[in-house]
């Protein structure tokens, strides 16, 4: 059983995976102080509220906190903003340095002769197909 444990946690996308947590939990950290300590003073000065997390409403003693929400909605776009240009970069990056699926395939693959002769097959239909169009 620890064998497989071991062999479990070796694999790389369980390590991948750990790396990303950390650096996911660091990096909310980091928006967190952002939001709270940067944007919420410049945001609180633009409404004539200084403080944002004060905000709220009370409705049959029930507090809505809007301030709260809205740090929120801040550390959400500004993480789903960073994470859509991380993996749009890297979706560029394996578009732009990548090669055709069959492009490492050996010539002796079966199953790249028999792709090779269904295309050579579907050309000439469509050629003769294209000819009798003609006359």
């Amino acid at each position: 059983m620890f064998k497989e444990f071991q062999q479990f946690i070796s694999r790389g996308s369980v390590v991948d995976l750990a790396v990303g947590v950390i650096i996911g939990a660091a990096f909310n950290s980091l928006v967190t102080a952002l939001t709270t300590y940067i944007l919420n003073p410049l945001i609180g000065l633009i409404i004539g509220r200084i403080d944002l997390t004060d905000m709220k409403f009370t409705v049959f003693g029930a507090n809505f906190l809007i301030g709260d929400f809205i740090n929120a909605i801040i550390n959400f776009s500004i993480i789903m903003f960073v994470v859509f240009t991380v993996v749009r970069i890297m979706n560029r990056m394996r578009r732009d340095g990548s090669t055709s699926k069959f492009d490492n395939v050996q010539e002796t693959d079966p199953q790249l002769e028999y792709l090779q002769q269904i295309r050579d097959l579907l050309r000439y239909q469509s050629q003769q197909n294209n000819h009798r169009d003609r006359y």
